[in-house]
């Protein structure tokens, strides 16, 4: 792999001017389990809840220039069961540049390293071709459609499970 160009840090409401224009665009919230965001109030007041979250931790993705291009992380750590799940959104001026595929490598280096997880776990809705693209190329495998999984704006969606064990992971 090419020299890293992205890096990983705690997500701050100091970033919510600048995610607020990635969650505020329905192109970048499509998949996401959020409507388009109206003001930078409610960017700010997502980070003071996501970053209260006990069993969970956020990043923001940002370049060596110190751009933000958006979030990852674990929206879920269940330590008993050593298994994690994970999420991600990139702004669309982002798309495709391979940063994704940066921050999701550092959040499995993260998960089975740090977090000591055996499971790592990302649901996706069955449209989202890019996002299941981004998980096959790093080793997840596809585990089956949870039916009726998530509930948004009053429909209930299918979501593909995908996982990544330990096993699984070469550099481990």
């Amino acid at each position: 792999m090419s020299k890293k160009q992205i890096n990983l840090r705690p997500i701050s409401v100091a970033d919510a001017p600048t995610l607020f224009q990635f969650w505020s665009d329905p192109d970048v919230t499509a998949f996401m389990n959020i409507t388009p965001m109206q003001s930078v109030k409610q960017a700010e007041e997502m980070i003071l809840y996501i970053t209260q979250l006990e069993h969970a931790d956020r990043y923001t993705i940002v370049l060596e220039d110190d751009t933000i291009v958006g979030t990852c992380g674990f929206n879920y750590i269940d330590a008993m069961n050593q298994r994690g799940e994970i999420g991600y959104e990139i702004g669309k001026d982002f798309w495709r540049r391979g940063y994704m595929s940066q921050a999701l490598h550092a959040l499995i280096e993260e998960g089975f390293q740090t977090l000591q997880l055996n499971r790592i776990e990302a649901k996706v809705e069955p449209e989202n071709t890019p996002s299941r693209r981004l998980l096959e190329k790093a080793g997840f495998h596809e585990e089956g459609i949870l039916r009726q999984y998530e509930k948004m704006n009053g429909v209930f969606l299918d979501m593909v499970m995908y996982s990544l064990l330990r096993s699984d992971y070469p550099s481990i």
